[in-house]
């Protein structure tokens, strides 16, 4: 029976992909810093979940963690990165924007080298992170968010180009791109090509599955991301 840990499945995308692997055969770890919420998932199927409580602001309560999981489950073969927190922040109040740097770069970083050293080690492993079609270029109205979701992006392709050192292994790096789903993350008003959080759940379990390297959720971002790669900065500043 695989093994799964997934950082972040409190609600939302993290709640549904880990309802999904033990719905899957997978044996799952869920992590978060309610304990309450966590419990609530569990007790839908006590045998196939793990609970533990985690701060990933708290980077050495993270390590605690995984190496307890590490222990317990004696191999990984799956994990998913689903923690994250934005604002809107026009006037950049101090405390907003750290908080998004604390969960989003460096909690966010921990967990990614702390996968990656493990599937080294093991010779096998998946590394599924949810990132954002943010990533793609800068926002006057969230700058810390959009930006710590390109520097997310750039750290899974360097985790990919480093899966090049483990020789024989089967390690896969995916990174997932949601455009907006109907979730709390979802930031500002009249928001267009809203997803539905069943949806883009589908979505992005299929491509877990297919061990996908990149994909936007849903597939008609795609079109949406062309467009933000090639229009120019100037332009960009008006409308962004």
């Amino acid at each position: 029976m695989p093994n799964a840990i997934v950082f972040g499945a409190t609600s939302g995308i993290g709640k549904q992909l880990a309802t999904m692997l033990v719905n899957d055969g997978f044996k799952v770890a869920i992590t978060g810093r309610s304990l309450d919420l966590l419990n609530l998932i569990k007790d839908t199927n006590p045998r196939s979940f793990t609970v533990m409580e985690n701060d990933v602001q708290i980077i050495s309560q993270t390590e605690t963690v995984f190496q307890e999981l590490v222990k317990k489950f004696k191999t990984i073969d799956l994990i998913i990165h689903s923690s994250g927190v934005g604002y809107e922040n026009p006037e950049l109040q101090w405390e907003k924007e750290k908080d998004t740097i604390l969960t989003n770069v460096l909690g966010a970083t921990r967990i990614y080298d702390l996968a990656f050293n493990l599937f080294k080690k093991q010779g096998f492993g998946h590394l599924a992170a949810i990132s954002s079609i943010a990533s793609l270029r800068g926002n006057r109205e969230s700058p810390a968010y959009f930006a710590s979701k390109a520097f997310q992006v750039n750290y899974l392709e360097s985790m990919y180009f480093k899966s090049k050192e483990i020789k024989d292994g089967k390690v896969y790096i995916t990174d997932i791109r949601p455009g907006f789903v109907d979730t709390k993350m979802a930031l500002g008003d009249g928001i267009f090509w809203m997803s539905s959080l069943e949806k883009a759940s589908r979505q992005i379990y299929k491509a877990i599955k297919h061990k996908k390297r990149k994909v936007y959720i849903s597939k008609r971002w795609n079109l949406i991301a062309w467009v933000l790669k090639i229009v120019p900065s100037w332009l960009m500043k008006k409308v962004m």
